[in-house]
């Protein structure tokens, strides 16, 4: 009898100490950023370790439930973006961001790599001042450590709404592997990040 007290003691004290476990490693945080196309965007973030989700959308505009059709025009205010889904235990905003420059081309406010247009430029959207100063700091250290003489071209924006894209953006370079690296080989954009950047 006192052993089975005893077990069933310990169990409760392991399920008090294991709940809050449970709950800090669900816990999740939010990045919005924008490089250009979102599919290529989507594709290098959910190669990071911490990382859980990625949702290409549009974000920036004033235009509610904007289609593809509209943002690409370039006249809806939107911008490609993506929504990041990140565990902060495993990886922090910081790496998020210092991740984000080497993937983009952050001297071009005009567009990105083969696509142009306000629609494409590169921008990190904060969510809060934590953020805000986060981004400004990453910008500042981007700048003085940057292997090339151009100027950071990148904006820094208050978060707006976020609107997620049709569902055949989502995971475009899963569903449609070949279209997806004959338009990203073809577009140049990962010579143009070796040529800014270096090699990985």
């Amino acid at each position: 009898m006192k052993k089975t007290l005893f077990n069933l003691t310990l169990l409760l004290m392991l399920g008090n100490f294991l709940i809050p476990m449970t709950q800090a490693s669900e816990k999740t945080e939010t990045a919005i950023l924008a490089g250009g196309c979102f599919w290529c965007v989507e594709s290098d973030f959910e190669k990071l370790e911490g990382v859980i989700d990625v949702v290409s959308g549009y974000t920036g505009g004033q235009q509610e439930n904007p289609t593809y059709k509209q943002v690409s025009s370039g006249k809806s205010g939107h911008i490609e973006a993506a929504l990041i889904t990140y565990d902060p235990s495993k990886i922090s905003y910081k790496q998020i961001l210092d991740y984000f420059w080497r993937h983009i081309d952050p001297t071009n406010n005009q567009g990105q790599f083969c696509d142009f247009g306000p629609q494409y430029r590169p921008a990190i959207f904060y969510l809060d001042e934590t953020q805000h100063q986060q981004a400004e700091r990453s910008t500042q250290e981007i700048e003085r450590i940057k292997p090339f003489s151009d100027p950071l071209r990148v904006e820094l924006i208050k978060a707006s709404k976020f609107y997620p894209a049709e569902d055949y953006h989502q995971d475009y370079y899963k569903k449609n592997p070949y279209r997806y690296k004959f338009y990203r080989y073809s577009c140049g954009r990962d010579a143009r990040i070796e040529e800014l950047w270096g090699k990985s």
